[in-house]
């Protein structure tokens, strides 16, 4: 290659891995990978048999049916977090709750990788908050209120540009239309 050759496009996978970059940054990504792999050993553990040579290790307890109870609500609750954003919160607490929960019931909560995978998970979608979006700049041949150019040019937010009452004001308080607040019924 060399300094003329022309910038290949992007293909298919560089957009769909931006389209997945973006929707990923909109949502507690992470905090749903971990709840969710938090779930899987502490469902798999108790059912699992370990071979050692020709030992046969059986982990199978009293409390294999609670395991895969709290394991399938992590599994659920991780994928909640990726299409539900807005339960983050209650996702958060009960994935906590359920980590805790797992440490009695289900083997030290799948040998302790469950049980940290869940609570780092958890407390990362308890803290996850939404960013807000980006304020475009304003660009060189617009005036901004109070960043110089000429006095008056662009008028205030809430200022009309020839001092009349304006039809966007719905809380009745105007003092263009006398009412002030003093008739109002709240």
């Amino acid at each position: 290659m060399s300094a003329e050759t022309p910038a290949a496009e992007s293909g298919q996978f560089d957009i769909r891995r931006q389209q997945f970059r973006a929707w990923r940054g909109a949502r507690p990504f992470w905090a749903g990978l971990f709840v969710l792999l938090g779930g899987f050993p502490i469902m798999y553990f108790p059912y699992a048999h370990l071979q050692l040579g020709h030992l046969t290790l059986a982990m199978a307890t009293t409390a294999g049916a609670g395991s895969l109870i709290i394991g399938v609500l992590l599994v659920v609750l991780g994928v909640s977090l990726w299409f539900q954003k807005h339960v983050r919160t209650f996702a958060g607490v009960a994935a906590i709750l359920l980590a805790l929960v797992s440490l009695p019931v289900s083997n030290f909560g799948g040998f302790v990788f469950g049980f940290l995978f869940a609570l780092i998970g958890g407390a990362m979608a308890v803290a996850w908050a939404p960013g807000e979006p980006a304020v475009p700049e304003p660009g060189a041949g617009e005036a901004v209120p109070g960043a110089g150019g000429t006095p008056g040019s662009v008028p205030l937010p809430g200022q009309g540009t020839d001092g009349v009452y304006e039809p966007n004001d719905l809380s009745g308080t105007s003092p263009a239309n006398g009412a002030n607040g003093r008739h109002s019924a709240g």
